[in-house]
């Protein structure tokens, strides 16, 4: 199957310190991919190359078809149009409506207003929340705010969408209803999912392939399944620890 996003041996350090020491990970076209692994193993930074934000030392990386390895600005610009980014907090903007939130990236490239506004209303609807778009962020609970930067992410129609912790502070319930709805989108749009999460519960409902980071490389990658009978200790002990806090009162 073609590689939505193809990483090898990518390196990069910050401060002086090694962050990405030869990552390898290859994300399947319509499919979705999760990024584990405990804080500091590298997978914000690996997310943060995808989109663009960071150059590699050194390595191979490769974005919906255009070469990011050397930070060429007219590759990233392309890539980035074919990339949807729902950021951990959703990083909506108080100041705007809930319609106005996720109809602003195209209102920034001078789409016609009618034009960005039906555009978010679809997009409002894939996410079940046609009825709050005339509503403010502050109005919102933590999951509705996640639904709405996912329905800013999927504007544009991209091909790939990044998801950075996207069950973050939702209680559990509200965490299974963002899963699938995740998994919904991959389904319907076909596009390519690639998921920075710690909640186990969580991949295993939306995963096809999981990769764990430690210490900045991938330490194993395989089936939710084929995690449940690793015998890596690093992921046997990391797979345990999820577990516990997911059972946590």
């Amino acid at each position: 199957m073609p590689l939505s996003v193809d990483v090898r041996d990518l390196r990069k350090s910050l401060g002086g310190r090694p962050v990405l020491r030869g990552v390898s990970l290859g994300a399947e076209q319509g499919r979705t991919t999760v990024l584990m692994g405990g804080s500091g193993s590298g997978k914000t930074v690996l997310l943060k190359h995808i989109v663009g934000l960071l150059t590699p030392d050194s390595g191979v990386l490769r974005v919906a078809g255009f070469d990011l390895s050397t930070g060429e600005p007219q590759a990233i610009a392309s890539a980035r149009g074919k990339i949807g980014y729902l950021f951990q907090g959703a990083a909506l903007l108080n100041s705007l409506t809930v319609l106005d939130n996720v109809a602003l990236p195209m209102r920034e490239r001078a789409v016609a207003d009618d034009e960005a506004r039906r555009e978010a209303e679809d997009r409002l609807e894939k996410v079940g929340l046609r009825d709050a778009a005339a509503k403010f962020p502050a109005e919102l609970s933590g999951g509705m705010r996640k639904r709405v930067g996912l329905a800013r992410a999927i504007m544009g129609r991209p091909e790939i969408i990044l998801y950075d912790e996207p069950t973050s502070g939702l209680d559990p319930p509200t965490a299974a209803e963002i899963g699938d709805l995740i998994r919904r989108l991959q389904d319907t749009l076909g596009v390519t999912s690639l998921v920075v999460a710690h909640d186990l519960l969580l991949t295993q409902r939306i995963a096809d392939r999981i990769a764990v980071l430690h210490e900045g490389r991938v330490r194993w990658d395989g089936t939710p399944d084929e995690m449940d009978k690793a015998d890596d200790p690093v992921v046997r002990q990391f797979r345990e620890a999820s577990l516990r806090h997911a059972v946590a009162p």
